[in-house]
């Protein structure tokens, strides 16, 4: 499962940051028109995914990833063959149908393999893995993409579709993995009960969902249309740039994950997720500065790019681990697949609000509006980890070694 994320990542670390450019400066829509299609994306995986969460908790993992990967590989292909703003909303359909049961699926498979104290390491590895294979196609990427050479963005936009294709044969070589979790339930009831009225009573859980929405929004939603409109639109570096910088973002997680999982054993998770607000929030700050030396020394712009997204990586190594973990802690068998779905659903509700909003954020005083609004999110965001801690036992804050439990495997 891990090879096929890694196999899988450069695939999408081909495309990660040109979204926006793609669509703008190749295809030709608005930069209002690109946030909206992005944003469609967000909304429709957002409205998806609890279905994602009961298919998966009814049905198992695996067939419903399955599917999901074939469904996301023939949108990604199709981005190739873009050539308006209504073939783009076709596209970005299709795209989030596949999208939206593939990342809770995902997690809860690995939740399936491993047990209670050893998924804060496996989540922490996953995500480094996944950041090394975005960063190897980052690499190849910026080495080849054009803006007046459409083909190229075709091209990479090909081969993203094929790496889906990757995890899918994988799992298919794994026949007793991802299968329906609460069969194998102690208590031999295979059906959930309570669903998502059961998830929303959770009230640890529903405070981690308003810190991750107020995060994610101020944070990853960002990375495609904010981080990027912002790097070439206000501090004037190029494209090319803009992968580097994403290279330097995959080079600090992929240096650092397995530093800080090893320092982040026994500590707060509440407290780890509160400096992520502070780490992201610094990283944002580096970001403005870019744009007050971009026309007066290009250098500079591009180094302070590219410091921006390292300093954001770092922030990325701690809430990687902790994030996962700390829903499937809170997590039971029966409904484990609804929990990660609304884990997911943070990213859907935020990569609405993020690209829909950046561009007049970005458009209002040079960017200034933006970099105000973004750095106030991830400290209001550090505020409500920290709130978190008293509604959470010693393990589950991971302030007390988790009972070893076998983990289930049918």
């Amino acid at each position: 499962m891990l090879l096929g994320t890694l196999l899988s990542a450069i695939g999408r670390g081909l495309t990660l940051p040109f979204l926006f450019i793609y669509l703008t400066d190749v295809r030709g829509l608005s930069d209002p028109r690109a946030g909206l299609v992005i944003g469609w994306y967000g909304a429709v995986t957002l409205a998806l995914s609890p279905l994602g969460g009961t298919l998966i908790d009814r049905f198992g993992a695996r067939r419903v990833v399955l599917p999901a990967l074939l469904v996301e590989a023939v949108g990604t292909g199709s981005l190739a063959l873009v050539d308006s703003t209504a073939s783009a909303f076709a596209v970005a359909t299709l795209m989030a149908i596949g999208g939206s049961a593939i990342w809770s699926g995902q997690n809860t498979i690995l939740a399936s393999l491993t047990a209670d104290d050893e998924r804060q390491r496996v989540y922490g590895l996953n995500f480094a893995l996944l950041n090394l294979g975005i960063g190897v196609g980052g690499l190849i990427s910026g080495a080849i993409v054009d803006t007046a050479r459409p083909a190229t963005f075709q091209l990479i936009y090909l081969l993203d579709a094929a790496s889906y294709l990757t995890p899918a044969i994988i799992l298919l070589s794994l026949p007793h993995v991802g299968h329906r979790l609460a069969a194998a339930s102690s208590a031999g009831d295979a059906t959930p009960s309570g669903g998502y009225l059961t998830v929303l009573r959770d009230r640890p859980f529903r405070r981690l969902v308003i810190f991750g929405l107020v995060l994610t929004t101020c944070g990853y939603a960002q990375i495609e249309v904010g981080f990027t409109a912002y790097s070439v639109r206000v501090a004037e570096v190029t494209p090319r740039v803009v992968a580097w910088a994403l290279a330097g973002n995959t080079a600090m997680i992929v240096l650092s994950q397995l530093l800080v999982i090893r320092r982040m054993e026994g500590r707060s998770r509440t407290g780890g997720l509160a400096v992520v607000g502070g780490v992201f929030a610094t990283a944002w700050l580096v970001l403005g500065a870019s744009g007050l030396v971009g026309t007066g020394n290009a250098l500079v712009a591009a180094l302070s790019v590219v410091a921006c997204a390292a300093i954001f990586g770092f922030g990325e190594t701690m809430l990687s681990p902790v994030m996962p973990a700390l829903t499937n802690a809170l997590a039971t068998d029966e409904l484990r697949g609804r929990y990660n779905a609304m884990s997911s659903m943070i990213f859907g509700i935020s990569g609405v609000i993020g690209p829909v909003t950046a561009g007049p954020l970005i458009g209002a005083a040079d960017g200034k509006v933006w970099v105000a609004v973004v750095v106030g999110g991830c400290l209001v965001a550090s505020v409500l980890a920290l709130s978190l801690r008293p509604l959470l036992t010693a393990a589950q804050d991971g302030r007390a070694p988790a009972p070893t439990l076998e983990p289930a495997h049918a």
